[in-house]
């Protein structure tokens, strides 16, 4: 549980909001108490034939509790899930930021809908742990405390007996599926963010799987992960039946021993006809309140789980990576590569390679795909250990503090928001102007398209880049290139979707860092690109 303890810390919820969503609830469900008792004071009074001033206060309070019911059940859903909602936002916020301060190593193996997962659905669980556990949890305790108050001021021992039944519901059902709860919940967190990794890699990857023939696969493996999630889902529901059986059996035990102390008093002349219609028929409300304990208990795993998935992907403390943001960025560098092997680990290395990339020259790395081209520009940038010999920056080992400092790294896969294609260009540099855009978006070849968009810098693209095609968005990723400031840049498959003008302007664009005087990679399988570089390095054998 501590990692929820933990996310809820880092939540920052607010305390007084989440008392108001306790006490809101309570209103709630003690007005249910009330309205039971009161009603059953009134029926009972009601069968002597009173004079109707009698019945007159009471007859109100029957209203008041009935009308105060719905209201505060409102204010409470009010309370609880804006307390819940600040608290993600801002445990979403501090998430962000120790991810942004994480080493890269750390995302870099995780798919897109692994990530999605834990920011999204992950984050929310642990909001979910406010609204469906930790506030229904008090408000249980609360409520049976007002009924059991309430049994023993009338009755002693019916106030014992309540209190004894509404612990086999609260406590004991939720200790009877304690360990089958623990398990559901973890095996449904986790069947549920499979879900979601497998539904984002079919959406995204629906050309390439057209093109390769594997979209029956990929519909395939999505199936069999909400087939999981279903068997999830009947997995929780089981503890929830039995914890409902015991709650039922704790409720009517307390109905029947509540029925027979109420007759037994009553016939002894220890209380009145209305006193034993009360403390009969006040069981019948005060289980309310516990009925939700076990819904609650499995929430709070669901959550904790959840929470811990969060811890692994940015962990609470000080990141790992070394702090270079006091030191001046250089005007150029030298990547050095001295017998470098490169893998992620439990995979087998490269073959050796050893190269320098002076400022101002392109090397260019070639290789079948899955060789480890990509993961070699990781090693470079720093974001990940060599297996085998150096990788050097000016001499000394690259570090994960270069990424975004002194490397830039362009991805094969990497994302267009849903926003202008001015504010697209400026991820690479938050100062771009729009004359400096226009001149990267010359660069590569972009001008006649950029003066065609309707509104042209401030045209707005969709996300992922579904509205430009595979050429304009890869020509849209060299502009940030060149408008980077790292000196240093690496760049993944710049060729790809490129026709034979994408690839003259891919040409320019390197020339353009050329003169720049940037240290620039390029990792390809297209060897028409080589007249392109100065060198060529080969991972192939």
């Amino acid at each position: 549980m501590r990692p929820l303890w933990r996310a809820l810390a880092d939540a920052q919820v607010p305390r007084g909001r989440a008392a108001l969503g306790v006490l809101t609830g309570t209103a709630a469900l003690g007005s249910a108490v009330g309205l039971a008792a009161v009603a059953a004071w009134l029926i009972a009074r009601a069968a002597g034939m009173p004079s109707p001033a009698d019945l007159a206060i009471a007859a109100v309070v029957v209203r008041f509790f009935g009308i105060g019911r719905g209201l505060f059940r409102y204010l409470e859903r009010l309370a609880s899930h804006d307390t819940a909602l600040r608290g993600v936002v801002s445990l979403r916020v501090r998430v962000y930021e120790r991810l942004a301060a994480a080493p890269a190593a750390r995302v870099l193996p995780l798919s897109r809908g692994q990530i999605m997962a834990r920011l999204g659905a992950d984050i929310d669980a642990v909001g979910d742990a406010v609204v469906r556990g930790l506030i229904p949890a008090a408000v249980a305790v609360l409520v049976s405390g007002i009924a059991v108050a309430i049994a023993a001021a009338l009755v002693p021992v019916a106030g014992l007996v309540l209190a004894a039944c509404l612990l086999i519901a609260g406590v004991g059902a939720a200790a009877l599926t304690l360990r089958s709860a623990r398990a559901a919940a973890t095996l449904g967190v986790r069947a549920e963010a499979e879900v979601t990794e497998r539904a984002l890699a079919a959406i995204e990857s629906a050309p390439e799987h057209r093109v390769w023939g594997t979209s029956a696969q990929a519909l395939a493996e999505l199936d069999e992960a909400e087939s999981e999630s279903a068997r999830a889902h009947e997995a929780t529901a089981r503890p929830a039946a039995l914890a409902a059986a015991v709650q039922a059996l704790a409720a009517g035990a307390a109905l029947v021993g509540s029925i027979a102390i109420a007759v037994t008093h009553a016939q002894d002349g220890l209380i009145g006809p209305t006193t034993a219609a009360v403390v009969a028929l006040l069981p019948l409300a005060a289980f309310e309140a516990v009925g939700a304990v076990p819904a609650a208990t499995l929430q709070v795993f669901r959550s904790a789980e959840a929470a811990r998935r969060i811890e692994e992907l940015a962990p609470v403390g000080p990141a790992h990576a070394q702090d270079r943001s006091g030191d001046p960025t250089p005007a150029a560098v030298r990547i050095e590569a001295r017998g470098l092997r490169v893998a992620w680990p439990g995979v087998a290395p490269t073959r050796p390679v050893s190269f320098t990339v002076d400022p101002g020259e392109v090397v260019a790395v070639v290789g079948p795909s899955g060789i480890g081209k990509t993961t070699l520009l990781a090693t470079i940038a720093g974001a990940l250990e060599p297996a085998a010999g150096q990788a050097l920056i000016d001499g000394r080992p690259s570090l994960e503090a270069d990424l975004g400092t002194i490397v830039a790294i362009t991805a094969e896969d990497a994302h267009l928001f849903g926003t202008t294609v001015l504010e697209n260009l400026r991820v690479a540099r938050g100062d771009v102007s729009p004359e400096e855009a226009l001149d990267a978006l010359a660069g590569v070849g972009l001008a006649p398209w950029v003066e065609a968009l309707p509104e042209g810098l401030d045209t707005v693209i969709g996300s992922g880049g579904g509205t430009v095609s595979g050429g304009e968005r890869r020509r849209l990723l060299l502009a940030r290139a060149l408008l980077a400031p790292q000196p240093a840049a690496l760049i993944d498959e710049p060729g790809e979707h490129l026709d034979a003008d994408g690839r003259q302007a891919l040409r320019a664009a390197l020339a353009g860092l050329r003169t720049q005087g940037r240290s620039v990679v390029i990792v390809t399988h297209d060897l028409a690109l080589l007249d392109a570089a100065d060198r060529t390095v080969t991972l192939d054998d």
